[in-house]
């Protein structure tokens, strides 16, 4: 098509993923200093005259309040000391973000807009709780109700009982992507795509802090619901005609460990064209192919990914089939669970070393990191293809398309 431009990604790079609740890794940083450790980090790989030139920085961010308000973006590149010419935008769209970042990257250099465009996100739980800037929406009942707004978490249990995806499916999923990650990092395989982070002590940070490697089948299966409580208190009446069927009694399904822990940690992508990248001397990871997003059933929840997806490999004049590594969100064990039972894909190339599940869910940055994982995993195992999709609470979906560049 004249005028569109190939959108190369010549860098991707994310920090450790750590607790966030205090005295996590990450804890003592601030989130804008986080992200600026990662710009620099990325002028040490790349090139600090690359990474000073992009026209743009978008940085996706949920919680937008306490340490996380004030415009993030503009804030980190207060801090990084990125040129004052350069444009900043923080954007919200839950839990897909990151992705819709680099998205608004992709469609900016892909339309000659731009050259050079920095794109990712953040999330500090440690600074900012889930749910922590207390919307109407879910902290006022009246307006919950009406919106027909439901935690998260309870609508992951609606959609096992729906679909018949029983506890033992979801211990299965959880304990496979501990040893995954486990295994990844033993092998070597985040060398790349994770940067060490300094803390406010000096105190290096460098490996995600959320896996397990003691998980057994009769630990799991002793764990109790989470979200039963919340259920019965009052969300199984809101969800219930919708999502499982009137009259459907609601089977708590989900533990602790089916659901990504809360984390801190931020990812970034440098996001331009070929012309770019020979003027600045760099070598492309990938090329992005296509990126879509989806709305989806705000009730039901975490199932507007799939359709992102979908559209992603259509843009892409792609087939799922032809994809040699799927990142797909583990955003409670019960979605991997329904991706598996609707496609018939080698569940080696499925996370292939681990996921959200065993490495947390920083809730900005999870798009941004699923790209990178993508971006790094083609180029280590050779691959041609692959896809990143994310899903988010109340309906929101994201996914993107890269190929070897």
């Amino acid at each position: 098509m004249a005028g569109v431009a190939d959108v190369f990604v010549f860098d991707a790079l994310r920090a450790p993923r750590t607790k966030g609740r205090p005295g996590g890794g990450l804890s003592s940083l601030l989130p804008h200093q986080v992200v600026a450790q990662l710009i620099d980090a990325m002028r040490a790989r790349t090139s600090a005259d690359a990474v000073d030139a992009i026209d743009s920085f978008v940085l996706s961010c949920v919680g937008q309040v306490g340490a996380q308000g004030g415009h993030l973006a503009l804030v980190s590149k207060l801090e990084a000391a990125l040129p004052e010419t350069v444009s900043a935008q923080t954007i919200n769209n839950y839990c897909v973000g990151g992705l819709t970042a680099v998205g608004n990257a992709f469609a900016a250099v892909r339309s000659g807009q731009q050259q050079l465009v920095l794109a990712g996100g953040v999330e500090m739980m440690s600074h900012v709780r889930f749910l922590g800037d207390e919307a109407a929406l879910y902290t006022d009942e009246t307006v919950s109700s009406a919106l027909r707004w439901a935690p998260v978490g309870v609508a992951a249990d609606h959609l096992a009982v729906r679909h018949g995806v029983e506890r033992a499916e979801l211990d299965s999923i959880a304990m496979e992507s501990h040893r995954r990650a486990a295994a990844a990092w033993d092998a070597g395989r985040y060398e790349d795509q994770v940067v060490s982070v300094n803390g406010a002590d000096g105190t290096v940070v460098d490996s995600d802090e959320t896996i397990k490697r003691d998980f057994t089948a009769e630990g799991l299966a002793a764990l109790d619901p989470v979200f039963a409580q919340m259920g019965e208190a009052q969300f199984d009446s809101v969800l219930a005609g919708d999502v499982v069927g009137d009259g459907v009694a609601v089977d708590h399904r989900h533990t602790i460990a089916h659901c990504p822990p809360i984390s801190d940690g931020a990812a970034l992508l440098l996001i331009g064209t070929a012309e770019a990248g020979r003027e600045f001397g760099l070598e492309p990871l990938v090329r992005i192919d296509a990126v879509a997003e989806a709305g989806g059933n705000a009730i039901e929840q975490l199932t507007a990914g799939e359709t992102a997806m979908q559209r992603a490999l259509q843009l892409a004049d792609a087939d799922l089939s032809g994809m040699d590594l799927i990142e797909y969100m583990e955003a409670f064990a019960v979605v991997p669970a329904l991706f598996a039972r609707a496609h018939n894909v080698d569940p080696e190339l499925v996370n292939p070393n681990g996921g959200h599940l065993a490495m947390g869910h920083p809730m900005g940055a999870t798009g941004a990191i699923l790209a990178t994982a993508v971006a790094h995993e083609l180029r280590r195992s050779g691959g041609q293809r692959g896809i990143a999709v994310a899903h988010g609470g109340s309906g929101v979906g994201a996914a993107a398309v890269f190929s070897a560049a």
